[in-house]
């Protein structure tokens, strides 16, 4: 009898212990779980052409747009050109500026004193609400540049987004001279277009600051 105590109490103790150990492994509860960031690039990208025209400023029927022209220059003539920005597909929400530089703008100043040229005068077809005019300076390399900011931010997530043209064509206005004309002989148009990121800036004056 003695012996079969001992067994039991030896039996109960062992039991107890599992107990114990099955005990203390339950007590503690767990869960994991993730959160996985992954980022992609943005980009900002945009294309700025122009119909393409002959010489004489008429249109090239069925011809891709381009990235340059070259005109004869005559007194009253009406020359087609039609700067667009076309902000492509998957491009983040921007703003958008164009210039347009005339180079010999001492001589321009000239021809149209007393008051200097305001070579906004000869943009047919541009619109002030679309583009808005953003002033014009000169610069000590004999060129004027003036400038336009588009209305708003644009953003192209699915596909490319073409802005209107900053005018349509432009016009030699008929009271300049033959010898006014002499003195312009070889000037340029440059048309330059700009995109900047919208995101981080409170405004478009802001953008343009943090470019220049």
């Amino acid at each position: 009898m003695k012996n079969m105590k001992k067994i039991l109490t030896v039996a109960c103790a062992m039991v107890l212990s599992a107990a114990i150990a099955v005990g203390g492994t339950l007590a503690y509860l767990t869960s994991q779980d993730q959160v996985v960031n992954t980022f992609t690039v943005g980009q900002v990208a945009i294309k700025l052409d122009e119909a393409k025209a002959n010489p004489d400023g008429t249109l090239v029927a069925g011809a891709d747009r381009v990235k340059a022209n070259s005109y004869k220059l005559l007194p009253g003539h009406t020359y087609a050109k039609d700067p667009m920005v076309t902000v492509l597909k998957g491009s983040e929400s921007s703003y958008i500026k164009m210039t347009v530089t005339f180079n010999k703008a001492a001589e321009l100043d000239a021809i149209f004193a007393p008051t200097g040229a305001d070579m906004t005068s000869i943009f047919n077809g541009y619109d002030s609400r679309t583009w808005i005019y953003k002033g014009n300076t000169k610069d000590d390399a004999n060129n004027r540049t003036y400038e336009f900011w588009y209305k708003e931010t644009v953003a192209a997530p699915d596909g490319d987004v073409a802005l209107d043209a900053l005018f349509d064509n432009i016009i030699v206005p008929g009271f300049i001279t033959n010898d006014q004309l002499d003195t312009i002989e070889g000037m340029t148009i440059t048309v330059n277009a700009y995109a900047i990121q919208a995101d981080g800036f409170a405004s478009a004056e802001a953008a343009w600051a943090a470019w220049a």
